[in-house]
């Protein structure tokens, strides 16, 4: 038996201790959703948000975390819609340029020339460049701590064709662009096909 590599403990019940960068840089990749959404005035906004993913399949309901309160929570609050675009590569420049601190009377998309197009089933547009996108309606919040999880349930999914194989969204045409720690973002990932094991004796058993 091999001696283990040591380890640094950080006690997060330490006042000196900040979860959150750890947890960033532990947690990855983690998908980017570059919510758009409309104020209560008729205001547009873009942002990204990394704590997303997907919370029920049937129905389906996706779900991300606001980190205090911001322009994407206050406006899915107040008109109970939103979109999730996929964040693709070629998008990166613009969906970094939507997370600094634009004030609320501001249209990111407006602002860093991004075009908007209607959406299928929801009043809130759709980023024209994004490969797809998650029309959604608000479901339910839950407040934990300093954040607030948002679930929405999914009323329309659209998709380019450009970025489909028969009726299969392919990776290699999305590119979906990660959130990892600090300033680090993930390209499009290498892709493998491993198939899951149906029962336990598809697996070998390791002395």
């Amino acid at each position: 038996m091999t001696d283990s590599a040591p380890r640094r403990v950080f006690d997060v019940a330490d006042p000196d201790v900040a979860p959150y960068p750890l947890l960033n840089s532990l947690v990855v990749p983690r998908p980017i959703a570059w919510i758009s959404t409309v104020s209560e005035a008729g205001v547009g906004n873009l942002a990204p948000h990394s704590f997303f993913t997907v919370a029920c399949t049937r129905p389906p309901i996706v779900q991300f975390t606001s980190v205090g309160s911001k322009d994407t929570l206050r406006n899915v609050l107040g008109t109970g819609e939103c979109v999730v675009n996929v964040a693709a590569r070629p998008l990166l420049e613009q969906v970094n340029g939507s997370s600094a601190p634009f004030d609320d009377a501001v249209d990111e998309a407006d602002w860093l020339g991004v075009e908007m197009e209607p959406s299928a089933r929801v009043a809130v547009p759709r980023v024209a460049a994004s490969p797809a996108a998650i029309e959604c309606t608000l479901h339910s919040t839950i407040e934990l701590g300093d954040s607030t999880v948002v679930l929405l349930d999914v009323v329309a999914i659209t998709v380019q064709e450009s970025a489909l194989e028969g009726d299969h969204p392919a990776i290699g045409r999305l590119e979906p662009l990660s959130r990892l720690g600090l300033n680090e973002w993930g390209l499009p990932p290498e892709v493998i096909a491993v198939d899951r094991p149906r029962r336990p004796s598809d697996v070998p058993r390791r002395p």
